[in-house]
């Protein structure tokens, strides 16, 4: 498989694009002025403890309180590399909230999830710091290997090149899954995908870059104020590099030669040899352009997909969660129904777990295929789709079709989704979708001359609204207006404002 990451830079705006085969997989975007905070570590002060909720709302510097749970400040949760990689920690009962913060207390924490549409981030005390082949566990003394590595010879190389290190004053050595070790206090490392047949000089140059950044960041918190951020994640291009780029990756092409080179530097220091496939674009077409990414991203912004048989998928992304309907289409297949339905649910479970990554689409999502008949198509169809996703970066899991036909499966969501950082709701509708008809419009138009009429006194009224409700009240109800005048005793004009939406109007009193 043929995969290349490009890298587009603007002034304002930093694109990432993953290419698999000529086909955009993934997009990430910072803009200079909204950088996503995920993995940034800030010394905040508890604003308010709420022992109903078991949590805490935090105040770190931005726009709202962040959010902080027990089950974050007691034991380590899940720790992810940001590859949907995540390595069991010991479990540990949740005392009460009050227990373990008071409000006006200050501490030190990491956001691992972006605010999204009205909540607020979410924070944890348990730090990670990721580097190319580690991530760093500061005080908590486990170490784990990334479930992505299954040879088990290779985990057992891992192991053992983590324990000679750790007898070197690095982490101490520990089993399959994280377990503590008690003794001489000392970090802890989860051992990531990328490290996978990587020899222990590169594991150690790690630990000693992992250990430097720590250093800084104790001294960073011990002098911080309350909202200071005292450790930042690397750029978007430095973390794609760092987490995106792997052996199997042809080339990073960037067309920014600054960027190019601290990239390569980058890629030179931390990743030794993966430095060369790291390439400036100077091109007179866009980079974007030339590799049809724009026009991806454009589609991606729509919610119905087609899929190459004639069928087609329609995405609808919700606050509580995300639909996705299955059609057939114009997809009439070569045998029988339950073979075109057969067919159409393959091609469409491909189709969904490209979607799901690119348009970074999280939390709960069900799926609607087409019914099927033919336990074993039904069994065919959810391999397919759990194969599609195995490449995807944020941990998923999928379940068996319900009852009802349908397929439910989670996805990690930690940033926004590409509609929500690309769109907004649209002014006209208030983000429904729909618009009231000129005939509903119309009727609310005349109870609201009737209300006025009844309160104020007034000869005349002008009404003023949009083009298409003017032209079908002066027409169509060109009668009920009559009747309404006769049974006010009054005159009514109106008046169209191209500046008013369908729904918007006004009544004025001469």
């Amino acid at each position: 498989m043929s995969e290349e990451i490009l890298v587009n830079v603007t002034p304002r705006e930093t694109r990432v694009a993953v290419v698999e085969n000529g086909m955009l997989q993934e997009l990430h975007i910072e803009r200079g002025w909204a950088r996503g905070v995920v993995g940034n570590i800030y010394k905040g002060k508890v604003q308010r403890v709420m022992p109903g909720m078991q949590a805490a709302f935090v105040e770190i510097g931005l726009e709202r309180a962040a959010f902080l749970h027990a089950a974050d400040i007691v034991k380590p949760p899940p720790v992810s590399n940001g590859e949907g990689e995540e390595a069991p920690l010991p479990p540990a009962p949740t005392r009460p909230i009050s227990e373990l913060l008071r409000e006006g207390q200050e501490i030190v924490v990491q956001v691992v999830k972006d605010p999204i549409g009205s909540k607020g981030a979410r924070l944890t005390t348990q730090l990670s710091i990721p580097s190319r082949y580690l991530v760093l566990l500061p005080r908590t003394r486990v170490v784990g290997v990334s479930a992505r590595i299954e040879d088990e010879a290779e985990r057992q190389r891992l192991k053992d090149h983590m324990a000679t290190l750790s007898s070197n004053g690095g982490a101490p050595q520990a089993g399959d899954a994280a377990v503590p070790v008690h003794g001489h206090p000392a970090h802890g490392y989860i051992v990531r995908t990328n490290a996978e047949g990587q020899p222990a000089e590169a594991l150690a140059e790690d630990i000693a870059y992992l250990g430097r950044a720590w250093a800084l960041i104790e001294e960073r918190s011990a002098r911080a104020r309350v909202g200071e951020r005292v450790y930042e994640d690397l750029s978007l291009p430095m973390r794609a590099v760092r987490d995106l780029m792997r052996k199997d990756v042809e080339r990073v092409k960037v067309d920014s030669r600054e960027t190019c080179d601290r990239l390569r530097a980058f890629a030179a220091q931390f990743m030794p040899g993966l430095d060369e496939k790291i390439e400036h674009y100077s091109g007179a077409r866009p980079i974007f352009d030339l590799y049809g990414v724009e026009d991806e991203i454009q589609r991606a912004l729509d919610k119905q997909v087609p899929l190459k048989s004639g069928g087609y998928l329609v995405i609808d992304q919700t606050e509580a969660m995300t639909t996705i309907d299955v059609n057939t289409g114009s997809f009439l297949g070569q045998r029988n129904l339950e073979e075109t339905v057969y067919r159409t649910n393959l091609e469409a479970a491909q189709s969904v777990a490209r979607q799901l990554r690119l348009r970074n689409l999280g939390g709960i999502i069900i799926i609607d295929f087409i019914d099927m008949t033919d336990p074993e198509h039904r069994r065919q169809v959810l391999r397919q789709l759990e194969k599609a996703m195995a490449r995807d970066h944020a941990k998923s899991t999928v379940y068996e079709f319900s009852p009802l036909g349908l397929v439910e499966m989670t996805r990690k969501r930690t940033t926004e989704s590409l509609e929500r950082q690309l769109s907004e709701p649209c002014h006209e509708c208030n983000g429904r979708g729909t618009l009231k008809t000129p005939e509903t419009v119309t009727y609310e138009i005349f109870r609201e001359i009737v209300r006025q009429v009844r309160q104020f006194d007034a000869q005349r009224l002008l009404v003023i609204a949009s083009p298409a409700v003017v032209v079908r009240i002066t027409d169509e109800e060109s009668a009920a207006v009559a009747e309404l005048e006769e049974f006010l005793g009054k005159s009514i004009r109106f008046q169209p404002d191209e500046q008013y939406s369908q729904e918007q109007f006004d009544v004025v009193l001469l």
